[in-house]
C-alpha cells in the first residue's frame, strides 16, 4: 500500500504539489507539523493504453445495456429503490458503517433505527435528491454536493458546524494511530484554495463533455474529488454518488440504478491504493482501467437483477390474472419489487385507501403466497419473499428473469 508518510512519495508527482501544513490535532490536543497534497486542476482525456480503452468501450457497452434492460418495466422508477439501498449499503460499509441489507429494504416500515441504519437511509435520502435535480436538467453544482452532505451527516456523529460546507479544517484518511503523521493520505488544507479547487472540479464536469468519454470523465473526476476532499467527512459516499449524477448528466444513463460500490468494497485496499497512486506518478491508465471494470461489472449485475425483478413483477400478474383479481391488490404487487417490505398503514397512505381495504387487498396476496407475514419481526410487516430473496442475492449471481422463484407451487 502506497502511504503518505512525510510525502516523499509525492515529492514529484506532476499531479500536484506537496505544501507544509502546521496546527492543534483537536482529538489529541497536540500541535502538529507536517505536509498535504494539493492537486493541480484536471485536465486533458490522458493517453491511455489499448488494454484500457477496450475496458472502457466495455463499459460503456454494459451501461448501454443496463439502460435498455431499466426500458422494459412499465414504471423504471420503481427499480431506483432497490438499486439505491443496494448501494447505500455497500457505500456505507466502505466506510465502516454497517448496517443488514435486510433492514435497509424495511427502513421505511420502522419506528426506530439504529445509528448505522439511519447513516445508510440518509444516504438513500441525499441521493434521491440529487438523483431528482439533475434528472430536471440542473447542472450538478456545488450547492447541490454541499445539500448532499447536509442530508447525508443529519442526525450522526458528523452533524457539525461543518455539515453541509466545504470544511474549514484539516482532515487525514486512514491514520491507525489517530495521529496525522501515520495517516495514509492528508488532502489538501481547508482556505481559498479548496474552495477554488472543488469549483474547478465541478466546471471541469461541464466543460468540453462532447470530447471526453463519460466513463473516462467519471474516473478522472471522481479521482479528483476524493484527492481534494471537500468535506470534513463523507467524501468517499458523495464521490461514490458523483459517478452516477456525471452517467446521469451525462445521458449515458435515464434511470440512477448504477450501483459500484459493492464491487468497489470487495477491492478497498486496490481501489484506494489505484488513487493514490495517480497522486504519486501521474499514470492515471491503472486506475482508469479499472474504474471502467467496475463499472462493467456492477452494469452487468445490476441488469441481470432488473431481469429478475421484471420477471417477477409478470408472474405476479400471471398469478393474480389466474385467480381473477384486480384493483388495489394488483396495483400493490406491482410495486412490491420497488418495496418488498410493506405495511397496512403505509400501502393505505400510498394508495390512499382506508386501513381495511388495504388489509383485504393484502390477506388476498398473502393468500397468493405473493406476500407473507415474517415469522420472526416487527408485527405489522409484510414481506414479498421472492422479491427479497432477489436483493439480498450476491453481487455477480445469476439473476436470470426465467430463474426459479422462491416458491414454484405459487405459479399458475
Amino acid at each position: 500500500m502506497l502511504t503518505f508518510v512525510d510525502g516523499q512519495q509525492f515529492a514529484q508527482s506532476p499531479m500536484g504539489d506537496v505544501v507544509a501544513i502546521s496546527g492543534t490535532d483537536g482529538r489529541r490536543g497536540r500541535p502538529y507539523r507536517h505536509v498535504a497534497f494539493v492537486p493541480h486542476p484536471l485536465g486533458d482525456e490522458p493517453k491511455l493504453s489499448s488494454q484500457t480503452w477496450r475496458a472502457v468501450a466495455n463499459a460503456r457497452a454494459a451501461l448501454a445495456k443496463l439502460d435498455q434492460a431499466s426500458q422494459q418495466v412499465r414504471d423504471p422508477g420503481l427499480l431506483r429503490r432497490p438499486s439505491l439501498a443496494r448501494e447505500a449499503h455497500s457505500t456505507s460499509a466502505l466506510e465502516g458503517t454497517f448496517a443488514p441489507l435486510e433492514d435497509v429494504l424495511a427502513a421505511a416500515t420502522m419506528t426506530q433505527r439504529s445509528g448505522e441504519l439511519t447513516e445508510v437511509v440518509n444516504y438513500m435520502l441525499a441521493a434521491n435528491f440529487a438523483y431528482d435535480d439533475v434528472m430536471l436538467g440542473r447542472k450538478i453544482s456545488l450547492g447541490l454536493l454541499e445539500t448532499v452532505h447536509r442530508t447525508l451527516v443529519r442526525g450522526t456523529v458528523a452533524d457539525t458546524d461543518q455539515a453541509g460546507r466545504i470544511r474549514t479544517i484539516q482532515v487525514a484518511i486512514g491514520s491507525p494511530s489517530g495521529a496525522i503523521e501515520d495517516s495514509r493520505f492528508v488532502p489538501m488544507p481547508p482556505g481559498v484554495a479548496l474552495t477554488a479547487a472543488i469549483r474547478d472540479t465541478i466546471d471541469w464536469v461541464h466543460s468540453n463533455t462532447s470530447l471526453r468519454d463519460p466513463v473516462v470523465s467519471a474516473a478522472m473526476v471522481h479521482y479528483q474529488f476524493e484527492t481534494v476532499h471537500p468535506f470534513n467527512d463523507g467524501n468517499g459516499r458523495v464521490g461514490r454518488m458523483l459517478i452516477v449524477l456525471q452517467f446521469l448528466a451525462d445521458g449515458v444513463l435515464t434511470q440512477p440504478i448504477l450501483s459500484m460500490s459493492t464491487w468497489l468494497e470487495a477491492r478497498r485496499s486496490t481501489y484506494q491504493d489505484l488513487l493514490a497512486e495517480v497522486s504519486a506518478t501521474g499514470d492515471w491508465d491503472a486506475w482508469i482501467g479499472f474504474f471502467a471494470e467496475g463499472v462493467r461489472a456492477s452494469a452487468l449485475d445490476v441488469a441481470s437483477r432488473v431481469d429478475r425483478l421484471w420477471g417477477l413483477q409478470q408472474r405476479f400478474r400471471s398469478i393474480l390474472d389466474a385467480a381473477g383479481v384486480k384493483g388495489l391488490a394488483v396495483d400493490i404487487a406491482h410495486e412490491l419489487i420497488s418495496t418488498p417490505v410493506v405495511t397496512i398503514a403505509g400501502l393505505a397512505k400510498r394508495f390512499g385507501k382506508s386501513n381495511p381495504a388495504t388489509s383485504t387487498a393484502v390477506a388476498k396476496l398473502v393468500e397468493l403466497g405473493i406476500l407473507r407475514r415474517p415469522d420472526t419481526s416487527y408485527a405489522r410487516q409484510f414481506v414479498a419473499p421472492d422479491v427479497m430473496a432477489a436483493a439480498l442475492l450476491p453481487f455477480g449471481s445469476v439473476l436470470a428473469a426465467d430463474a426459479p422463484l422462491a416458491r414454484e407451487s405459487n405459479l399458475p
